[in-house]
């Protein structure tokens, strides 16, 4: 996609319009991420929505780079000891047991503050009528509602939404949200009630009823969101900007800074190039799994010059960790905004796991996400076991890339659980040490190291999951370094990638939305 003046991409050509006619109207980059997200409520309901997190990263005219960061806690009473007093070995990843408090509201609400141009009532007007009139149901989504059916049949809000008259609908079947519809007219007049006000209060007292243990008091301080600085790193001649804690965003830059001066010697997607991307990512998730959490700085010190060189011969001497990390099981998408001004949004939502709980609050079409059950540890001592106000480690994160003056260059995100990181300094690498156009970039033969550091996996047996579009050479090739190879279809690696890229030269926008789902790029 080539455009003059502005560009979006997203995984759905609803989202992709929503976006691209803020921006035909004047609105800035800000303003079609806040309307793009609304939409993507609407017509992504597997992936995203308003019971869910969200995490931004924006690029201002001026150079200045800051995130916002949507993700909350567990409940107050969910010390270690109520979830083994019931016999769990780990937390429940359906029903209200694996909820955390929901980010999403709050990210959307302090990024609109920070940046915005327009009221979000005009900016959520289309989504509003679309969830009135209803979205047709994609392939995707109908796939989605026919493996967690019964799930979904279990809560009657939920049903009535994505069961109608107790079927899963076709494609192209309207699915029909009005309650929906109510809720984002409400959070855009009130945006605090989904914490302190009505909301709050019937989600709080469901889930208090459903038998979760929250207080209220952690749903009251999940609305405490405001803008922060973006973590960056050099890469070569480039910087790389990533949103900071609770996402993994530092992984990303590990995994730059890893494979610095490197990627860039060897041709594209050789054996010895995955083996050092691959390589790179085991220790990454190897830090993540020992030492992380969302309440300590333990990460800092993997970007330190020492800590690199230590990790770089780890990897040269063949003693890489193993098995600590790769994708599970989950559903998030993702967009890109760029507007006239050079302003740039990476704008990134999820439920954690499709339909996230699987559960809605009654009368209100918001799913809720299994943020606690995916992300939180029940492993005595562990840095990440779960605990009241510690927000468990995620998945989700957003990059891009300025030169190091502060001009954009690129800016992209991919969801996929803990593929993501891997995906995104695949996609970073494809761009900067190799010169890729964008869409080429987002359509590249995709590879993940497997298990991963969600909670249910840990443990599994280690896979290095390939495409199989990588070729049969290099196949052999990463056996020979010793790694165990699923080979995957050629477009069944998962992700949804997005990237915008600004060529300074000829001034002109280039956008690549991937081909594994629906995406859509548009520019003007």
């Amino acid at each position: 996609m080539l455009a003059g003046s502005a560009l979006v991409a997203s995984s759905h050509p609803s989202v992709s319009l929503a976006g691209i006619r803020v921006l035909s109207d004047g609105g800035n980059a800000v303003d079609a991420a806040l309307a793009m997200a609304a939409m993507s409520f609407v017509a992504l309901p597997g992936q995203c929505g308003i019971g869910g997190d969200a995490f931004a990263l924006v690029r201002e005219p001026d150079g200045r780079v800051w995130t916002v960061n949507g993700s909350g806690f567990g409940p107050d009473g969910g010390e270690p000891g109520f979830y083994t007093e019931r016999a769990l070995h780990a937390i429940p990843l359906e029903g209200p047991l694996a909820v955390a408090v929901p980010g999403a509201p709050a990210a959307l609400r302090a990024l609109h503050a920070a940046g915005a141009s327009r009221d979000l009532a005009e900016l959520w007007a289309g989504a509003i009528r679309a969830a009135e009139r209803g979205s047709p149901c994609t392939a995707k989504t109908r796939a989605d509602i026919l493996e967690h059916a019964d799930a979904l049949a279990r809560d009657p809000d939920a049903a009535s939404v994505l069961l109608p008259g107790g079927r899963a609908p076709q494609v192209g079947q309207a699915l029909l949200q009005p309650q929906l519809a109510d809720t984002l007219r409400m959070l855009a007049r009130e945006p605090d009630s989904f914490y302190t006000g009505s909301f709050a209060d019937r989600a709080v007292g469901a889930l208090n009823a459903a038998g979760a243990p929250f207080s209220g008091d952690e749903w009251a301080l999940g609305s405490q969101v405001t803008p922060e600085d973006a973590l960056s790193i050099r890469y070569g001649d480039h910087v790389v900007h990533e949103t900071p804690l609770p996402t993994p965003g530092w992984m990303v830059l590990q995994q730059a800074a890893l494979c610095d001066g490197l990627l860039s010697r060897r041709p594209w997607l050789d054996a010895e190039a995955v083996h050092l991307m691959a390589c790179s990512a085991r220790v990454a998730f190897a830090h993540r799994v020992r030492e992380c959490s969302t309440d300590t700085d333990a990460w800092r010190a993997t970007l330190t010059a020492e800590a690199v060189a230590a990790d770089r011969g780890l990897i040269a001497s063949g003693k890489a960790p193993l098995g600590h990390a790769g994708p599970a099981d989950g559903d998030t998408t993702s967009m890109v905004a760029v507007d006239s001004d050079g302003r740039a949004v990476s704008f990134i939502h999820s439920l954690a796991f499709t339909f996230g709980a699987r559960i809605a609050v009654p009368g209100t079409g918001v799913l809720l996400n299994n943020r606690l059950g995916r992300g939180a540890y029940l492993m005595p001592g562990h840095p990440n076991e779960i605990r009241p106000r510690r927000r468990p480690l995620h998945t989700l994160n957003a990059w891009l890339v300025t030169d190091t003056d502060g001009r954009l260059e690129h800016v992209g995100n991919s969801p996929g659980g803990d593929g993501q990181v891997q995906w995104n300094m695949q996609l970073i690498s494809h761009l900067l040490d190799h010169g890729l156009d964008p869409q080429t970039a987002v359509d590249a033969p995709r590879f993940a190291v497997f298990p991963g550091s969600d909670a249910d996996v840990l443990g599994a047996a280690e896979q290095l999951r390939c495409e199989s579009r990588l070729g049969a050479q290099v196949l052999d090739g990463l056996r020979r370094l010793g790694h165990s190879i699923r080979v995957d279809g050629p477009w069944a690696g998962g992700g949804s990638a997005m990237v915008a890229t600004l060529d300074q030269v000829r001034g002109c926008l280039l956008g690549g939305a991937d081909s594994r789902l629906d995406g859509v790029a548009l520019g003007v």
